[in-house]
């Protein structure tokens, strides 16, 4: 394959997928704007630690501020960045990418319909992504789900299964179990769902998945969560799809038994080492992104009509710990459950 692959955000998930592409003999550019980072992987290539595998490989990579002096076109952009940051990267990559290019936005909430008003819809390709991966120490990540074991799902914008679509699907089979979906926005916000019940409280006490549910009535709280976002989905209208390789049985059942098979299904995959993002984002300093994912389940909430205490404490503590106001730590959980008993 001739077509030039440009991987835009090389954090823990960027630096995976573009490792296991390079590996495949694809074109790619890896672009980021971790200074340390790049010149590392300049130097050294990428050293990606997987529970299988160990790939320690050259790459092609360049700051951003190279990027104007590349001279060149990519006829595939995969985004890999904070939701926070999709707006900008969107720009800045625009002129580079081809005018029958594609860019496929490899991030957690719904931000295709942001990138596809700068990008535009007929060139824009929505994912679901469940990789699991760490990185703290310039040009080596910690890549907590193997190959065979991340999965990925893409979609059209309007749900038509295209030539295009099952190319990029076979690009990324490099890299997980890849799924073609005519329902990516339904897929979208029940991956959504699920991150709201794990990423969004376990990212306030600073555990791992396995020790935040050992706390009492935490999975409780998850699956109240989870109910919530499933009825603002119904409200927006979204039908909830199958994730994480699971079937049509095994989304059947209540809302409840559907919201613990996805959870538990992810935490399986994802392994007792993993942490969930917004425990790196504190670790290193920076602000998480849960306003894109309980946030934006509180703010569709508010917009039909739907209540949401429960994911609305979460967001209120997670801008407080964003802020500098609250530390993460466990003693957030009974904070908590006074804010949702406060609530009614």
């Amino acid at each position: 394959m001739d077509k030039k692959i440009a991987v835009l955000g090389a954090g823990a998930i960027g630096s995976s997928v573009g490792a296991d592409l390079t590996d495949a003999k694809f074109d790619v550019t890896i672009i980021d704007q971790w200074p340390q980072h790049v010149e590392t992987m300049k130097a050294n290539g990428l050293h990606i630690r997987m529970t299988d595998m160990d790939l320690k490989i050259p790459v092609r990579v360049y700051h951003l501020c190279e990027l104007a002096s590349l001279n060149i076109e990519f006829d595939i952009v995969f985004l890999m960045v904070k939701s926070y940051d999709s707006r900008w990267m969107a720009e800045l990559i625009k002129p580079y990418l081809k005018s029958d290019g594609v860019l496929v936005g490899l991030m957690n909430s719904l931000n295709d319909d942001f990138i596809a008003s700068i990008i535009g819809r007929e060139r824009t390709v929505g994912c679901v992504i469940e990789l699991s991966a760490e990185i703290f120490t310039p040009g080596t990540v910690q890549r907590n789900t193997t190959r065979t074991g991340t999965w990925f799902a893409v979609g059209e914008l309007d749900g038509s299964i295209t030539p295009r679509l099952k190319e990029i699907q076979s690009i990324l089979s490099h890299v997980a179990q890849v799924d073609l979906t005519e329902n990516i926005y339904g897929a979208k916000w029940t991956k959504l769902t699920i991150n709201s019940m794990t990423m969004g409280p376990f990212g306030l006490f600073g555990l791992r998945a396995a020790e935040a549910l050992k706390l009492p009535g935490m999975l409780d709280i998850s699956v109240e969560i989870g109910k919530e976002a499933l009825a603002v989905g119904t409200a927006l209208g979204y039908q909830i799809e199958p994730i994480f390789g699971l079937d049509e049985d095994d989304f059947a059942g209540s809302d409840e038994q559907v919201l613990k098979t996805a959870m538990k299904t992810l935490q399986n995959h994802t392994g007792p080492r993993s942490r969930t993002a917004p425990i790196q984002d504190r670790m290193k300093g920076r602000k998480s992104e849960m306003d894109f994912i309980n946030g934006l389940v509180a703010d569709k909430g508010k917009e039909t009509g739907v209540p949401t205490p429960y994911n609305d404490a979460v967001t209120e503590i997670a801008r407080q710990i964003n802020k500098g106001q609250l530390p993460m730590d466990s003693s957030n959980f009974d904070l908590l459950k006074a804010k949702v008993a406060s609530a009614g």
